[in-house]
């Protein structure tokens, strides 16, 4: 019974996120993580501590 209970929850998300894609304008998470990876690299980068060296 557990399975049959999980292959239709499954199975009505996949349905409504179909529809909700569909039918209104849904951002695309891919291009939305990157932007996020993009922004991290660049604070990272410019509030980063300098080498040390030990000349």
């Amino acid at each position: 019974m557990g399975i049959l209970r999980s292959s239709f929850t499954f199975m009505l998300g996949t349905g409504a996120g179909v529809y909700f894609a569909q039918n209104y304008n849904v951002p695309d998470i891919k291009k939305l993580v990157n932007t996020w990876f993009f922004v991290a690299k660049h604070i990272e980068e410019t509030y980063k501590k300098p080498d040390k060296k030990d000349d």
